[in-house]
């Protein structure tokens, strides 16, 4: 079995273990991680920029389940500058992305949308540099809109949902207001807030400070309709999805829109997709080779 499919079981196992843990106490206290310029890499992009086959090596698990930095870094290039020694961040994604500040924006010399990570139609062109090859990503280059992993108990403790738009705030040598920060809720997520790097200097915030949530702000008013999350957006759905990969996992089942999903007969699935395909009233029809 491909090493990137096993990673992907090992990291459902790993869900479905978090998952029949208890919650931490809830404090009303958030802690704080700050993101530093990043990058997400589709398996082709992985393979374009450091060769055939190639899997992502891990460097060091992050706070998230199952997410973890890369040995592997590349060199983002815009039309007046480049950085270099940029981190990929894994496992692979079904699309390429990347997440700089503003200030790094500048340096490139482009003007990138505030997004939430994964919402990259219409985003900024850019483009990465490997030891194997270069790649162009005609759109993809955001800057990451301030936000809050929970879990949905978390969620019920702290009486937000999904997609909405909070206003936090930070204690410190340089008290500080943060509005719109995003509140994204899965079982996969661990109670962390994610702001950059620009976000951090203002409030001179450093890796383990902690946030707390003073006003819930309307949602509806929070991102305009065309910067909305996907999750957040109202879209048609489509009836059916067929479904061709070696590997269902929850995650793909949460990023499927389609009612009844159709996979082939020698499709893995695992156990957390089948509990999520329950949780969503989807149906999985199998398909005979």
């Amino acid at each position: 079995m491909q090493e990137n499919l096993v990673q992907k079981i090992v990291e459902e196992v790993l869900q479905q273990v978090l998952k029949n843990q208890s919650s931490p106490p809830h404090d009303g206290k958030i802690p704080i991680g700050v993101s530093a310029r990043h990058v997400h890499l589709a398996q082709a992009e992985v393979e374009q920029l450091f060769g055939e086959n190639y899997q992502l090596k891990p460097k060091f698990e992050l706070s998230q389940p199952g997410q973890f930095a890369a040995e592997e870094t590349v060199v983002i290039a815009g039309p007046k500058g480049s950085i270099e020694r940029v981190r990929i961040l894994g496992p692979a994604r079904s699309l390429s992305q990347v997440e700089v500040s503003w200030t790094d924006a500048m340096k490139l010399g482009i003007k990138p949308p505030l997004r939430i990570s994964g919402d990259i139609q219409g985003s900024s062109p850019v483009t990465l540099i490997g030891p194997k090859g270069s790649v162009v990503l005609n759109e993809g280059l955001i800057i990451a809109q301030a936000h809050i992993h929970m879990s949905p108990e978390d969620s019920a403790k702290f009486n937000v949902m999904d997609g909405q738009s909070v206003q936090i705030k930070v204690e410190g040598i340089r008290p500080i207001i943060l509005s719109n920060v995003v509140i994204r809720v899965s079982e996969r997520y661990r109670l962390e807030m994610h702001i950059d790097t620009d976000e951090a200097n203002a409030g001179l915030i450093q890796q383990g400070t902690v946030a707390e949530i003073v006003q819930h702000q309307v949602n509806e008013q929070s991102i305009p309709v065309k910067e909305q999350s996907p999750v957040v957006a109202k879209v048609e759905k489509p009836a059916i999805y067929h479904y061709d990969k070696k590997l269902l996992s929850q995650l793909e089942v949460l990023e499927i829109d389609a009612q009844e999903i159709v996979v082939p007969k020698k499709t893995i699935v695992t156990a957390l997709a089948y509990d999520k395909l329950r949780e969503l009233n989807k149906t999985l029809t199998i398909r005979s080779e």
